[in-house]
């Protein structure tokens, strides 16, 4: 009796884990085939915590706010299923031209561009066109892509506005909006810009609200733009990737660059993304890893569309070993298997820190996040373990390391000159006058399905 009694468990139990396991597959979200064999296509075979609660939401029309940090899978969330919403016939068709059906506005390039490349994947095996725009670059190619005609149009705010008012693009036919990075546009300036594209879309439309941190100003806009959404929330942006190993390295200042160097002589890290404040100061780590024979190239404001470019397709290609970015690319940089992320200088707003990192550890692939500290950055450092609520683990196995001692001694030589962008404790309003340092970019999300690991995948 016992033994039957076992058995049953058993099979009951294996009954359970094989609906769980069944429930987190694409194929267990109603999507139609040639999605379906698209996300074959590209290795992707289980849905994300925020793909998994959104796709089914957004087939049903309805509209959504979405809260998630970096790397959780967003852009596949609303991608996926407006490629088979829009795949159905045209709802707001008001003439014989074919209009454009979805708009996806972002705040910057490299995000567009990213966007665009999941819509190409996804959609690789439907009828639907689609588009990116954005400013840096000549028009011409954009407004000839426009005239062909487009189903979907990825644009960040600046060129979208221009190209409205020079009447090559018209939303009056719009049946899905999406704002991504609803709060990075409000860092960046752009909100005011953002609801003068609201303004011009039809009242009849579904509307998904992606932000990762939701300010008072957000939230208002959210609500003035949806109605009744499904709200999903995966992972608040103070939470930091658990798969993540993280380290803290105390150096002087001046070390920063052989502690790189020292770090860099292990082989086994393939690529890395190294994250500095400023421009000025990805151009110089960039030059002092040349100098050494490591491949390197910058991705900042002041490098133009085609370098930029460049220069991420160089990095994913493993063409080029380092990448260096100022935080314009915190949230715009979406590279598959990244293991390795380096704070070479630490970021003075807490937040940009766990995008920073996010940048690995994604898919359900764990990662390593190497940060250095001088005595000038404690005080940023105290910020983000506090909004992380842990203690950073701290490396001492270099030539270069100082104590946490050593740091307060070196710490309190140095004259006050306030926290180098705390405006009342806040930290968002860039470096302080007359601390000497440059005041650091904005910083700009990403990422697709999870992407079944390769073998050579660093795995938890």
């Amino acid at each position: 009796m016992r033994t039957f009694a076992m058995k049953h468990a058993i099979l009951v139990f294996r009954h359970i884990y094989t609906l769980k396991s069944q429930i987190l597959l694409f194929d267990e979200l109603n999507l139609i085939e040639p999605i379906l064999s698209a996300l074959k296509t590209e290795g992707y075979t289980q849905p994300t915590p925020i793909q998994e609660q959104s796709i089914p939401t957004i087939l049903k029309s309805k509209d959504l706010l979405g809260c998630a940090q970096t790397g959780t899978g967003k852009t596949a969330a609303f991608a996926i299923p407006m490629l088979q919403l829009l795949h159905n016939p045209h709802a707001n068709t008001k003439g014989p031209k074919t209009p454009i059906r979805a708009l996806v506005l972002t705040p910057t390039r490299e995000l567009a561009i990213q966007i665009e490349e999941s819509f190409k994947a996804y959609g690789r095996n439907l009828p639907l066109r689609h588009l990116v725009i954005f400013g840096g670059v000549g028009q011409k190619a954009q407004t000839d892509a426009l005239h062909r005609g487009v189903d979907i149009l990825v644009a960040t705010p600046g060129r979208l506005l221009d190209l409205m008012g020079q009447g090559f693009v018209n939303l009056r036919d719009i049946e899905i909006f999406v704002l991504d990075e609803a709060d990075r546009m409000l860092d960046m300036g752009f909100i005011h810009d953002v609801k003068k594209v609201i303004a011009k879309l039809p009242a009849q439309r579904q509307t998904l609200f992606f932000s990762a941190t939701m300010p008072d100003e957000i939230q208002k806009l959210a609500n003035t733009i949806l109605t009744n959404p499904t709200k999903v929330e995966v992972t608040p942006v103070s939470s930091t990737a658990e798969k993540i190993d993280q380290s803290m390295y105390f150096v002087d200042k001046n070390k920063k660059k052989d502690l790189l160097i020292h770090l860099l002589k292990d082989k086994t890290i393939e690529t890395a993304l190294v994250f500095t404040r400023t421009k000025h100061g990805a151009d110089r780590v960039v030059k002092d890893l040349i100098k050494v024979g490591i491949k390197a190239e910058a991705i900042h404001g002041n490098k133009s569309q085609n370098a930029r470019q460049r220069a991420l397709t160089n990095f994913k290609a493993k063409t080029t070993r380092i990448l260096v970015a100022t935080d314009i690319a915190a949230r715009g940089i979406d590279v598959d298997e990244l293991a390795y992320v380096i704070n070479y200088e630490l970021p003075n707003i807490p937040e940009t820190y766990v995008h920073r990192i996010g940048r690995t550890g994604r898919a359900g692939l764990s990662g390593s996040a190497y940060s250095f500290c001088d005595a000038e950055e404690k005080e940023y450092l105290k910020d983000i373990e506090k909004l992380i609520a842990m203690k950073i683990p701290v490396a001492a196995d270099n030539p270069y390391t100082m104590s946490w001692q050593d740091l307060m001694s070196k710490a309190a030589q140095i004259p006050a000159k306030g926290k180098g962008g705390k405006s009342g404790g806040s930290g968002r309003s860039g470096a302080a006058k007359g601390s000497g340092q440059r005041k650091p970019e904005r910083q700009p999300n990403l990422s697709g399905a999870r992407r079944t690991p390769s073998k050579t995948a660093k795995r938890s």
